[in-house]
């Protein structure tokens, strides 16, 4: 693996040197869009709205849309928003990791010591394995400003990215349901069967069979072949009746 970064983990007067590398790989395949006449390559050009004719990289500026006027920003704009370059990832809190929600959280990626044997790393990994606290910091990537946890898993140092608060979009303006009187017999069976699905997490059972079962369709399609799809056929139920389906999933899972 190429390291991505290359900086600190500071906590108090404690600085830990450290790389990073992306914990994360995507599993989708990688489709070009083609003229279905001649199976050629779309290519996308930059086209001004007005003489609808190509526009030359060098002559393309940025604009922000503000009163229906365009007003535009310059490199120099942008240097001047941006937050200082710090190759400090700057643990400002340790939080309860239970305590975060994860819709905040977008990718990840391991840290390796830059030496060997780096006794503060081991310190800082034990320490928060045995609190369940993870570190709540900031630093800068790619020119901009994340908000990460530092948190451990085995025995690496994970730094995670989550989104700052204002990320997320308010819940105001949904159609959810209100006050929904449910009842108790209702609830009783509802935990039941929570519990009988219950177990430990993990995450190896799940695959990624989607991607895989249409690898397989384009590979028998390069033979001339139809590949056979297996079709999932959906339960019906025989009843409207919320507690008769809550009912009938418990006795099935048993069955099962």
């Amino acid at each position: 693996m190429r390291s991505i970064w290359k900086g600190s983990i500071g906590f108090g007067l404690v600085s830990i040197p450290v790389k990073l590398y992306s914990a994360v790989q995507s599993s989708t395949l990688n489709l070009d869009m083609l003229d279905s006449r001649d199976h050629a390559r779309i290519r996308y050009q930059r086209v001004n709205e007005h003489t609808h004719k190509e526009v030359p990289y060098d002559k393309i500026v940025k604009g922000y849309k503000l009163n229906d006027d365009y007003i535009i920003v310059e490199e120099q704009d942008f240097i001047d928003a941006a937050p200082e370059k710090s190759k400090v990832i700057e643990i400002e809190d340790f939080v309860n990791i239970a305590e975060v929600n994860p819709m905040f959280y977008e990718t990840s990626y391991y840290t390796e010591p830059d030496t060997k044997n780096n006794k503060a790393y081991a310190l800082l990994l034990k320490a928060l394995q045995q609190s369940k606290k993870a570190g709540l910091a900031r630093f800068v990537l790619r020119s901009t400003e994340s908000l990460c946890i530092v948190h451990p898993v085995k025995n690496v140092l994970v730094v995670t990215r989550i989104r700052f608060g204002q990320e997320i979009r308010d819940t105001d303006d949904l159609n959810v349901p209100g006050e929904v009187k449910v009842s108790k017999k209702e609830l009783d069976v509802g935990l039941a069967l929570i519990d009988q699905y219950a177990s430990k997490f993990d995450v190896s059972k799940f695959k990624d069979e989607y991607h895989n079962e249409l690898l397989n369709i384009i590979k028998a399609k390069a033979k001339g072949k139809r590949a056979t799809v297996k079709k999932l056929k959906p339960r019906k139920t025989t009843s409207d009746d919320l507690y008769d389906q809550l009912m009938s999933s418990l006795k099935a899972k048993k069955g099962a």
